[in-house]
């Protein structure tokens, strides 16, 4: 099957991402054609006129369309696309001159229905930004908590950097109403239906996260919330590392409290774990202060998932509320 490519781009008030991304565009090297769908999705703040200023360099489609969240705006410009392969970019992302020349080359070797691509730090960012990177793809954090990176079937790609074929999102309707969590629960759905997942490794973007430590708290409670949710809708993908950040932080509360009473060697193994957390993230960054700073990174990526898990596992599992009734702010209302 000769693949026919079609970059799906949902964009909220964001027109400064917009131009950054198509801008990486144009320096990408490669000799495929393919499209790229700009899906607004009810913006205060248009990127329509940044647009306009490529639609002679590049093969652009714009839309305008009420707000009704990413996931609904992702199938929409699926919708109204003309490739058979879709990849999923967010606004906030800028691709590497090789990014669709790696995917041609996996999909070519061994071909797969959906793909998802890593995320990494440009050196032009931020220290925050690097440090929050650091956080959310090491090893040693929650970086690996979508699903083993190796097996076929096992890796939950993530919207930020996702490819679907034209087949699975007819076959699955595409992205459900619930964010974050679209993502996991689309790749599920598609394993249901006999689809595959992997991961491309080479095939990364360089991933802007514009956030502040109160956004990113915000943004890891909600990962924390919805989990348990995705958990009661396909129990067959539970796994106990969801648990983990909540078993730190309730483990980093004992160790406290039993330090006070004069038991440190439960602490000292925290204190052991961020001095490595600190090792790896200066080797890994080259810089001290981003390393700094992934230890608070850490500390709120832990506590903000950790947290919004035990509190929805309460709500969900054990009380068995319905989600979007007692989680409204979790769902994207129908249209």
């Amino acid at each position: 099957m000769q693949l026919q490519f079609s970059f799906i781009i949902p964009v909220f008030n964001r027109p400064d991402e917009v131009e950054e991304l198509l801008q990486s565009f144009l320096a990408m090297e490669t000799t495929t054609d393919y499209e790229i769908v700009i899906v607004e999705d009810g913006s205060s703040i248009s990127s329509k006129e940044v647009v306009r200023r490529f639609y002679h360099k590049l093969n652009i489609s714009y839309f305008f369309k009420d707000n009704s969240g990413p996931g609904d705006s992702r199938n929409f410009g699926m919708q109204h696309a003309k490739g058979n392969y879709f990849i999923i970019l967010d606004s906030d992302v800028i691709l590497p001159k090789n990014y669709l020349t790696e995917v041609e080359k996996s999909l070519s070797d061994f071909y797969v229905d959906c793909f998802g691509g890593p995320d990494a730090a440009h050196e032009s960012f931020t220290n925050l930004q690097k440090a929050i990177n650091f956080a959310m793809t090491s090893f040693i954090t929650t970086g690996g908590i979508r699903g083993n990176k190796k097996s076929v079937d096992k890796f939950q790609p993530r919207s930020f950097n996702m490819g679907i074929s034209k087949k699975a999102f007819e076959a699955s309707n595409g992205f459900g109403r619930i964010h974050p969590g679209e993502d996991p629960d689309l790749s599920i759905r598609l394993w249901n239906l006999g689809f595959k997942t992997k991961l491309i490794p080479e095939a990364k973007v360089f991933h802007k996260r514009r956030i502040s430590w109160s956004k990113f708290y915000t943004q890891i409670h909600k990962f924390g919330l919805v989990r348990p949710i995705l958990n009661k809708w396909h129990p067959s993908t539970k796994k106990i590392t969801y648990w983990f950040p909540s078993f730190f932080i309730i483990g980093l509360d004992i160790s406290i409290l039993l330090a006070i009473f004069g038991f440190n060697k439960l602490l000292f193994l925290y204190i052991l774990y961020f001095i490595v957390v600190f090792l790896v993230a200066l080797f890994t960054t080259k810089n001290i202060a981003v390393a700094a700073m992934s230890l608070l990174a850490i500390g709120v990526q832990f506590m903000g998932y950790g947290l919004g898990f035990l509190e929805s596992t309460w709500a969900v599992s054990v009380l068995n509320n319905d989600p979007e009734t007692y989680f409204p702010k979790l769902f994207f209302k129908e249209k």
